[in-house]
């Protein structure tokens, strides 16, 4: 059943005390990030802005920031991306997930500097016209980079306003709501500074689960604090189970220290990218021919969940000559492969290569 309605009684709010409350408090707050300059410093530059939103989307600063310190010191700016072979940036990304972000970050790369020589746009509506910019990303750089009064919602800017103005929709149903929320709090002073300290607060303070409201400035405005289980909001409809779909994945080394690869189609799941031979991955496989007839042995199986299902992939490994094997394979070694696979196949690897 989705979940019943909160009612709290509507917060007054009043925007210019929350602004001065919240921008303090990220003045002597804010999250020393490797994307932003020190306080003082340049105004951020709209290459790592955009490039680190590009990343943080369905992924964890820790987890992005190695991949964004690693990709900036390779390609410093958006011109020395564009420039980059796909193959390079497909296998730099790999292990950030979501790689449709990837290609998107390539053509967007490329945009900029084919068409504005280098140099990224500095208007919402400019933004948003670049190929794989959505509206969160154009209101993110615009605010950020170019300090432009922006309403930039993310998931914890979301939260943020689901406790302030204590709404009792649940999401996604409520995502317009909270979008109009935000806004009303959006002006001309610091907008750059008030995204990101609404970002911080989510992230650090107004968290998931337990909210720290002792360390919060806004608990004076805040209706689901006044309700005394902040902890109650946003209210979410109960997700559909996930799908569970099986295949197999075949690990095949060629007895000097290489594994066959294959070159995925470029649309679809992993478009593009390099991985192990597979079968197709269904509720119901249907048994596929291994890319050589080598001398199979199961190796046991990995799982992997993936935004819209879970896999279980059988692993089968075996050893040819390299150049025996039917189709196009991609003889690579194997220490490169297991740094630059997607995190699948990695774990399929790793698991045919224990065998």
């Amino acid at each position: 059943m989705p979940p019943v309605p909160v009612q709290v009684p509507a917060p007054v709010i009043a925007p210019s005390a929350v602004r001065t409350a919240l921008l303090d408090w990220y003045d002597a707050n804010r999250r020393a990030l490797v994307w932003r300059p020190a306080p003082g410093q340049d105004r951020p530059d709209p290459y790592r802005v955009w490039l680190s939103e590009v990343m943080l989307q369905q992924t964890t600063t820790p987890h992005a920031t190695p991949y964004f310190l690693a990709f900036t010191a390779r390609w410093p700016t958006v011109s020395d991306l564009a420039a980059a072979p796909d193959a390079e940036v497909m296998a730099a990304w790999a292990g950030l997930g979501y790689y449709a972000r990837a290609r998107n970050l390539l053509a967007c790369a490329r945009a900029v500097a084919g068409q504005h020589g280098g140099v990224f746009p500095d208007t919402e509506a400019g933004l948003l016209a670049l190929p794989g910019v959505g509206a969160y990303t154009a209101a993110a750089v615009a605010a950020i980079a170019f300090d432009r009064p922006a309403n930039v919602v993310d998931g914890n800017v979301e939260r943020v306003m689901a406790r302030l103005f204590a709404v009792g929709t649940p999401l996604p149903a409520a995502k317009p709501e909270l979008r109009r929320r935000a806004a009303t709090l959006v002006a001309d002073d610091r907008p750059g500074d008030w995204a990101q300290a609404l970002m911080d607060l989510g992230a650090t303070v107004c968290r998931p689960g337990r909210p720290l409201c002792e360390r919060c400035p806004l608990t004076s405005w805040c209706a689901a604090f006044r309700s005394g289980a902040p902890e109650r909001f946003p209210l979410k409809t109960k997700k559909a189970d996930r799908p569970h779909r099986r295949g197999v994945a075949w690990v095949l080394r060629d007895g000097v220290g290489r594994v066959a690869l294959v070159q995925r189609p470029q649309k679809g799941l992993l478009g593009g990218m390099l991985g192990l031979p597979t079968s197709d991955w269904s509720v119901d496989p249907v048994e596929t021919p291994p890319p050589s007839p080598a001398a199979w042995r199961e190796a046991g199986a990995v799982a992997h969940v993936f935004t819209h299902f879970a896999l279980t992939l059988e692993v089968r490994a075996g050893e040819m000559r390299a150049g025996e094997g039917s189709g196009p394979l991609v003889w690579t070694p194997v220490e490169e492969a297991l740094a630059s696979l997607p995190t699948v196949f990695r774990k399929a690897l790793e698991r045919g290569l224990s065998d």
